[in-house]
C-alpha cells in the first residue's frame, strides 16, 4: 500500500498530534508527536517537542565515535545539535527522523520527503558531514498497541494535522505546540475537552 494510499485511508504516517488539555498522561502533556508508523497493528511515532539531558557529543561518546577530548573540536552546529526526548518506549535507543536525502538499507520512507533511520550509520554520517540535510535525534519512541491510538482520538485525547517540514525540523522547540496550534487555527482557551456524540 503506497503513502497516499494510507494517508486515504485514515492512517496518519507523516501526521502530527497533538496533545489535547485534557491529556491525563504527563509524558505526552503539552506534545507534539510526530507519527511515522499507522496501520491497524498499531503506531509509532516520536515526541518532538522534549528535549534529551544529553547533546550530540555526548551521544558521540557514548557509541565510541569519539572520545571525550575530541568534543570541544566539534564544529558549533554538532555540539548544539539537541536530542529529543521521543517517547517512554526503548528510551536507550535512538532514532533519527530525517530528509529523504540521506538513504541506507535500513531507512525506512514515512513521507513523501521524510524518512527514519535507527542505525549508528546516521549518527556517523551526520558526524562526517555527509548526513541528510536536515534531521531530528531521538532517544525512546512512543508506541500504541492495534486500535489504541483510534481509541485516543475517540475519546479526544489529541489534534492531528499534517506535517509541516519546516516545524518538523525547527529546533525552536520551545513554543512548536502553540506554533502547530496556530497554524491550524485552534485557539487553546476555546477547546472542547470531552467528545460529542450524534
Amino acid at each position: 500500500m503506497s503513502k497516499a494510499e494510507e494517508l486515504q485511508n485514515g492512517f496518519l504516517n507523516g501526521q502530527f498530534l497533538l496533545a489535547m488539555p485534557n491529556m491525563v498522561d504527563e509524558q505526552f502533556a503539552r506534545s507534539v508527536v510526530y507519527i511515522c508508523a499507522h496501520s491497524p497493528e498499531g503506531a509509532m511515532g516520536f515526541i518532538i517537542n522534549q528535549q534529551q539531558p544529553i547533546g550530540f557529543t555526548d551521544l558521540l561518546e557514548q557509541i565510541g565515535i569519539i572520545k571525550e577530548e575530541d568534543a570541544i573540536i566539534l564544529p558549533d552546529h554538532q555540539r548544539k545539535l539537541m536530542i529529543r526526548n521521543g517517547g517512554p518506549v526503548d528510551k536507550n535507543r535512538g532514532f533519527v527522523i530525517h530528509s529523504s536525502d540521506y538513504s541506507v538499507s535500513s531507512t525506512m520512507p514515512v513521507a513523501e520527503d521524510v524518512s527514519m533511520t535507527a542505525t549508528v550509520d546516521i549518527v556517523r554520517a551526520i558526524y562526517d558531514d555527509k548526513g541528510p540535510r536536515q534531521a531530528i535525534m531521538t532517544l525512546g519512541y512512543s508506541g500504541w498497541g492495534a486500535g489504541q491510538l483510534e481509541a485516543e482520538l475517540a475519546q479526544n485525547g489529541w489534534l492531528t494535522c499534517p506535517a509541516n517540514n519546516a516545524l518538523l525540523f525547527d529546533g525552536d522547540i520551545s513554543s512548536q505546540y502553540e506554533r502547530l496550534l496556530l497554524e491550524i487555527g485552534v485557539d487553546i482557551s476555546r477547546l472542547v475537552t470531552s467528545a460529542g456524540r450524534a
